[in-house]
């Protein structure tokens, strides 16, 4: 919010008095001095939505307009970046919207394309992005995209979500190389579903927990998993408790937080499949060859080993976690 702070202090921003939305908002990046009474920040991503509303701003999964300003924050899925400028035009029909992003997040794109199609009020560059800025105008509208639709292999999948045109390719490799599964089994960032329902095809399974933190992707997941066996939360996989001790958990771990690959990210994944085990329980997962698991592994489950893989990733198997406190 550093570039929005900078458009009211050099580049003429001026914003209206009333409600402003925060589409996509980063706790991360703060408020840049909006008045926190004022504002309600609109997101689907579950650790960011738990840290905005505990800092005691006003958090929803979709906005509840009309407001006088709205403020896109990009994600660097140029779908999801449009779908976002096009819903904050819904949400604010008569207002001020807001763009701000930086290069890596296609800015420069967006701001193209804005130019072409409205009217924009103003634009200052910052710290390798912009803050653009712009009258609602519903010539946007187009850009918005259907909450999820159906991809090429059939399945819902929604703007920005992970592997959203076909089924990831470590996901596939990790469900030829799975066992008969039985028992419980939990799937920590289980995304549009594709992983859980690979499980579920094993009958001795009593149940598959779906733990996803893009709310988008659970959605989508609850469309393509219709098996009575599935249980679905809307949770940040690193801190979600399971209800039981599981048998199995399965996982293809997330290894960037936000823009940032964070390799920290997988390993908490992985301390959270430990916490969530049994005494005998076992953990399959895939990553990508060069990400720094096996220690973490070592530390936290009597045996670990490589089941498999190819060039791209590895198939690593651990069982017998050490006691973890829940």
């Amino acid at each position: 919010m550093d570039r929005l702070v900078y458009a009211k202090e050099s580049g003429g921003l001026v914003l209206p008095e009333g409600r402003i939305a925060l589409f996509g908002a980063l706790i991360e990046e703060g408020l840049g001095g909006l008045d926190s009474s004022q504002v309600e920040v609109i997101q689907g991503f579950r650790p960011e939505f738990d840290a905005w509303t505990k800092r005691g701003v006003v958090t929803r999964e979709s906005a509840q307009g009309p407001y006088e300003v709205a403020i896109v924050t990009l994600p660097r899925a140029r779908d999801l970046a449009e779908h976002r400028i096009a819903q904050a035009v819904q949400a604010a029909p008569e207002g001020l919207i807001i763009v701000i992003g930086a290069k890596t997040d296609g800015v420069d794109s967006i701001h193209k394309a804005l130019k072409k199609r409205v009217a924009l009020e103003g634009q200052v560059p910052k710290a390798h992005g912009r803050c653009i800025w712009f009258k609602s105008d519903s010539a946007l509208i187009d850009w918005l995209r259907p909450d999820m639709s159906e991809n090429p292999e059939g399945d819902f999948t929604a703007p920005g979500v992970f592997s959203a045109d076909k089924a990831d390719p470590g996901s596939k490799l990790l469900a030829e190389a799975l066992p008969k599964l039985k028992g419980q089994v939990a799937d920590l960032g289980a995304g549009w579903g594709w992983l859980s329902r690979e499980v579920l095809k094993n009958e001795a399974v009593k149940s598959v927990h779906l733990v996803e933190a893009d709310l988008s992707a659970l959605k989508c997941a609850r469309k393509n998993v219709t098996d009575d066996r599935a249980e679905f939360h809307w949770a940040d996989a690193t801190t979600w408790l399971s209800p039981a001790l599981m048998d199995v958990v399965v996982m293809n771990p997330p290894f960037h937080t936000g823009r940032k690959g964070d390799p920290k990210l997988g390993q908490a994944f992985i301390a959270a499949a430990a916490r969530s085990l049994n005494p005998s329980g076992q953990l399959f997962l895939v990553a990508n060859r060069h990400l720094p698991y096996e220690t973490v592994l070592g530390e936290l489950f009597r045996d670990v080993k490589e089941i498999g893989g190819t060039g791209a990733f590895k198939l690593l198997h651990a069982t017998r976690p050490t006691r973890t406190k829940r």
